[in-house]
Formats: C-alpha cells, structure tokens, sequence
C-alpha cells in the first residue's frame, strides 16, 4: 500500500520515491493520495510505465515554468553568527503565484471568456471565490493517464480523498467501486486556501482539496483494504521532525505549515493494532461458532456470519510494517517551497526522492528508534 500526501511541487519528490520503489521491484496492490498526492496516485496507477511517465509528467510541467521574475535576496540578521547576512528567494514560487504554470494551472485572466467586466468589479470587492484554473491539471491527467485501465481486474487500485464543501465531510473516489474521471482528481487538488475552485463531482456535491481534512489519507485506504497483511509505505513531503528551532519569522511560519500538513497517523496505528487484536478474537470465537452452533436459531446465523463477512473479510487488514519516507529539510525553508515548480527545483526533489527511498529499503520499516514502532504497535 503506497499513501501519498499533498504539497503541491513538494508531489515531485513522491515521483523520486516511487521511481526508486518501482526499479527496486517493490509492487502495489493499493495506491491512494490526495491533492497533489492523488494527481501522482492517478498516474502511477492508469500507466503501463508508471515510474516513467510519472517522472515525464513532472519534467513536463516544470519546463512549462515562466522565467519572468529574477531570483530575490533581502537581508537579515544570524543571531547565531551575530552577523547580518543575505538570504535568497528562488523566484520560482512568484512567478507561479503571478502567471501560474502552464501546464498546472493558470490564473483566471489568462483562460478565454471566463471572466466579463462585472467579474472585475467582484474581484475588487471581495467576492471572487477562486483565482485560478486547474483545468491544465486536467488535460495533463488525460495525457498521462488512462482512466479507463482504472478499476480493472488485475490493475493497481486507486483511492484519492477531497471534501464536502457544504458538510466538510470526507469524501473518497475508490475505482473498486466507481469510475474516477479527471473531475475527481481535480477535486481532490482543490486547495480553497490556494485560489482554486471547489468542483462539483456529482448534483449537489461540491468538493474541495482532501488536505483540508488530512494530507496523509491512510484511515481511507486501511478502511477500504481487504483482511490480508500489509506493508504501508507514507510518502511525507513534510518533515515531521526536524533538527533546530526555527531561526526567523519566516522559518516560523514555514514550521507551521510543516506541522499542519504532517502525518498524523501515529495514534490511527496504535488503534488498529487494537482492532487487529479484537478481529482475531472474533475469528476465533467464528470459529466456535461454526463447529457448534448448530443449535443456534437460522436467521441469527445467518446474521452472524453475514455480520463475520462485514468485519472480517472486507474491513480487517493488518498493517504489518510502516515505511516512512520523508523529505529533507531545506537547509533555509521559505514559506513557499510548495510552489516552486522550476525545473530545478523539480529535478532536485526526484533526486532527493529516489536517494530517500532507497536508504529506507536498506535500513527496514519506519525511522522511529529500534523497537518503538513495535512497543507502539503492541499498545505500550
């Protein structure tokens, strides 16, 4: 099972993962992200060639990148050093912000009659509820992505994750049970906080960004897995820990966005080791069940087992290892890492990924100290 969070370019680095993962011979049965995340899901899992085409993919939308704004370094004080000192910008993230990306999205004023005099004037008070197009997300998706290979037998299962605008409740796109359209990608990558517009994935269901709710949609694929042993790799474009404060405003406020979008899966793991434990309890228990229960009434029988099948059979996986692969931080994090789509920028996150990846296949499961994921999974 290979879970994927949101981030927008910070998806790049996923790319170097899975490519690393894929070469190494590692398969999966169950692919699931959301936002950026689910764009990558889409892909790796409507290929023939996913570690190709998913690198192609990233590789084509940051060489569509603008270059318009020159790198910008402003100065501040290194309370460690007791120096001033310069500090660098990539212009990356301002010209995505100002122009867009083409091959990503663009903003509003750049599509062709989406917008009429009026729509200045509600832009100037306020009411504008998006600035941006991901319509090019779209078309890319139709590109990279075969939809139609999607919930066939025999295929990589896919589960991307967005949420009600009108009930903020989570909603899940799963091709074991339904047909994923590029609208429901679309949706799960609808940041409302980022401009984007919520999109309506069927009459009356309105749907924004699924990070809204969680960026590490793990509970959605566990829930929907089938009863067998699973290892679990998390891709985390935000680090959860990191080695020193943060050394200005700016650092802070990216801190604080690293931990908003962090995994948070740690006590959902704990949990399930339980549930783990009450399942078999329960298979046992069947299994008394079945050699002497002949004496129970018909219909409560038939309730049982059909209850059995719910519980065990199709809600009962085990997760029997965590793979956490996690991006490095930046040496000097900016608030607007997620928006550099530059091919550089690009390049270096795949890079980093491929590198990340394969340290985790040599050194085991999960980068928690020896024997604390297995004190957590045992409940201590």
């Amino acid at each position: 099972m290979l879970v994927l969070q949101g981030g927008g370019s910070l998806g790049a680095f996923a790319c170097g993962v899975f490519k690393a993962l894929y070469e190494g011979g590692v398969k999966f049965e169950l692919v699931g992200g959301t936002s950026i995340g689910a764009v990558n899901a889409a892909v790796i899992c409507g290929s023939d060639d996913p570690a190709k085409d998913l690198e192609d993919f990233w590789m084509e939308v940051a060489e569509s990148n603008y270059r318009l704004f020159p790198e910008v370094s402003f100065p501040y004080y290194d309370y460690d050093r007791r120096a001033f000192g310069t500090k660098g910008m990539p212009a990356g993230p301002l010209n995505a912000i100002m122009f867009g990306v083409p091959k990503m999205f663009v903003p509003r004023w750049q599509v062709p009659g989406d917008l009429q005099l009026k729509d200045w004037w509600m832009m100037l008070a306020g009411s504008w509820t998006h600035f941006y197009s991901h319509e090019p997300i779209a078309r890319m998706l139709e590109k990279y992505v075969d939809f139609g290979k999607l919930g066939k037998a025999g295929g990589t299962r896919l589960i991307i994750t967005a949420v009600d605008v009108m009930t903020a409740k989570s909603l899940k796109f799963d091709s074991a049970r339904m047909e994923i359209k590029p609208k429901h990608v679309l949706a799960s990558c609808a940041y409302s906080s980022y401009g984007f517009p919520w999109v309506q994935v069927e009459p009356g269901v309105y749907a924004w960004d699924g990070g809204l709710l969680s960026n590490t949609p793990l509970k959605e694929l566990v829930e929907a897995s089938p009863r067998n042993n699973k290892n679990v790799y998390i891709v985390e474009n935000y680090p959860r820990k990191i080695d020193r404060l943060p050394a200005d405003w700016g650092e802070v406020l990216d801190r604080t966005r690293d931990i908003i979008f962090s995994d948070k899966t740690v006590y959902d793991l704990r949990s399930w080791k339980h549930m783990s434990r009450q399942v078999d309890l329960i298979e046992k228990l069947y299994a008394v069940f079945e050699r002497n229960g002949r004496d129970v009434d018909p219909a409560v029988a038939d309730r049982i087992r059909r209850e059995y099948e719910e519980l065990v059979g199709r809600h009962g996986a085990e997760i029997l290892a965590v793979y956490r692969i996690a991006r490095r931080r930046m040496d000097s994090p900016y608030l607007l890492k997620n928006a550099d789509f530059t091919a550089r920028a690009v390049r270096g996150l795949i890079a980093q990924g491929e590198q990340r990846a394969m340290e985790r296949l040599k050194g085991g499961a999960d980068d928690m100290e020896p024997g604390e994921l297995l004190k957590l999974l045992d409940g201590s």
